[in-house]
């Protein structure tokens, strides 16, 4: 008990030599520490959308204090009807190749030349690269000597070396024929589909590549068959057809951009109708654009009607064109205040609903129509329901609600409505399963730095950084008072130490009272 003493008496003479200057110096450095602590916070929740300090204590001290995290990155949730369904985990947040994605060389570069921006992320053209050595090499376990060029021009970073690789894979293919039926044929279409995509600097050159790569084996033998029944005569190499209906595809887009918008639809229709069973490409999307362009609603809706179906898998593209249609039938006359006098009429909640729809479907996409955030090149692959998608889909499509008169009024006016049918978007959907909570992950990747990431719902500010507001804040008002008012703080600061240790004095004497002097003599021995 005689150390507890003690302890207390220097620590009070300590404190009744501590001058203002003291107070003054632990304030401001508390409060130099707290800012630069909310700084990073503040920057790295911004980046990454979570607090530093709180994911280190998940990640790392939670297991060291024997904290166990749930083991099932699934949970029951109901669903429209009621039922417990499980809720899609982190791995069914499943990125899709964008199907009106640009042209590297004719467009996204000349993006870079003009602002010095990256436009595309390294993991969005890492799994452009997947793709094309998914779909553009041969299917036989041993690969023909241009298609060992072309996986590792797909796989090189640098650009140039891409195309020099191409340039490489034709000079072989030059020297490589190959017999079939009597003639011989050519086969680097793939080399000339990367040139097209990244050498060709306008679109008219990277049309007239990809119509050399359709052509190619014509040259080769005195007979005029179609490109596509020369890719057809090797049917083991079923790859050959992807890329065939890539070069179909692209070469439709070129028309599109360039203006034949009704030779594109006739593209895309033929080739919907050649490969009925490639409905995951997704190009009845590129076809739907096409014809929004055209304004044939009438074939717009005949489209929808195939492919908005309960039963096949939804896009913004689907729901929020659906919801233009309808909009539109009503939208030149629509007035909010006629409509709070008199109600909605029947064909103006159809298309409230249908807005509500596409909004609990992806719910960025408004704002990027109604402008309230700046669009940028759409990346190259997209996430349904996410950010990626919004941007996609509003940087093709916001000309087509302008021109629809009325039709940005009435989304702007209703959007938000979606979000009072669903309180919990994360937990209960109403016409869609909950929304998915690894969208801004998947987002962060796919999108350029320079770009705000849109996240839904809105996450609040984490405890951390709001405690290290508040510690910053309450320091740094204790030192200025405690430079101004020198005297005063010294007096309320020796109060508040002595009010703070005048507990364990009460301890200590009552300890020493109750215990004898010999126990308390012993024990400060050992």
């Amino acid at each position: 008990m005689i150390c507890v003493t003690k302890f207390a008496t220097v620590t009070s003479v300590f404190l009744n030599t501590l001058t203002p200057k003291f107070y003054v110096a632990l304030t401001g450095t508390s409060s130099l520490i707290s800012g630069l602590i909310l700084i990073f916070e503040w920057w790295y929740f911004r980046k990454y959308g979570t607090s530093f300090i709180e994911q280190v204590s998940v990640s790392h001290l939670r297991p060291l204090l024997g904290g166990v995290e749930s083991s099932s990155t699934t949970g029951l949730f109901s669903s429209v009807n009621g039922d417990a369904e499980p809720r899609p985990s982190v791995s069914e947040c499943k990125v899709w190749r964008n199907p009106l994605n640009l042209f590297r060389g004719a467009e996204y570069n000349r993006y870079t030349w003009v602002t010095g921006k990256e436009p595309l992320t390294y993991y969005d053209m890492n799994l452009s690269a997947q793709d094309h050595q998914t779909f553009f090499t041969g299917d036989t376990q041993q690969l023909r000597p241009e298609d060992a060029v072309m996986q590792k021009a797909w796989r090189e970073r640098n650009p140039q070396a891409r195309i020099r690789a191409a340039y490489q894979a034709i000079e072989i293919n030059h020297q490589v024929q190959v017999n079939s039926d009597s003639f011989v044929w050519y086969l680097c279409a793939a080399a000339y589909v990367l040139l097209a995509e990244e050498e060709a600097t306008t679109i008219t050159e990277a049309e007239r590549l990809f119509k050399k790569a359709l052509s190619i084996g014509k040259d080769g033998h005195s007979s005029t068959k179609k490109a596509h029944e020369i890719f057809s005569l090797c049917n083991t190499a079923g790859k050959d057809i992807n890329l065939l209906v890539y070069i179909k595809r692209r070469l439709a887009m070129c028309a599109r951009k360039l203006g034949r918008i009704k030779e594109a639809v006739k593209m895309m229709r033929d080739l919907m109708k050649e490969f009925p069973l490639l409905g995951m490409l997704n190009i009845h999307e590129n076809l739907l654009e096409a014809l929004l362009e055209l304004q044939a609603y009438a074939d717009v809706q005949a489209v929808l009607a195939k492919y908005d179906d309960i039963s096949l898998p939804k896009s913004a593209t689907i729901c929020y064109t659906s919801a233009l249609l309808k909009a539109r039938a009503v939208s030149d006359k629509f007035s909010p205040e006629a409509a709070s006098r008199r109600g909605l009429s029947t064909a103006e909640m159809n298309a409230v609903e249908a807005i509500h729809r596409a909004v609990e479907f992806n719910p960025h996409v408004p704002k990027y129509l109604l402008e309230m955030k700046s669009l940028i090149l759409p990346p190259e692959h997209i996430l349904k329901r996410g950010d990626s998608e919004a941007v996609a889909y509003a940087f093709f499509h916001l000309q087509h609600w302008k021109r629809a008169e009325g039709a940005l009024n009435l989304l702007h006016c209703t959007w938000e409505g979606t979000f009072r049918i669903i309180p919990y978007p994360l937990e209960k959907g109403h016409l869609f399963y909950p929304y998915p909570g690894c969208t801004e992950t998947a987002d962060r990747e796919l999108l350029p730095s320079f770009h705000e990431v849109s996240v839904y719902p809105k996450k609040e500010l984490p405890f951390f950084i709001l405690f290290t507001a508040g510690l910053c804040s309450f320091t740094a008002m204790l030192a200025m008072l405690t430079h101004q008012f020198p005297e005063l703080m010294g007096v309320f600061a020796k109060a508040f130490f002595s009010t703070l240790f005048a507990p364990l004095g009460f301890f200590a004497d009552k300890m020493e009272s109750f215990m004898p002097s010999s126990f308390w003599h012993q024990l400060t021995r050992i």
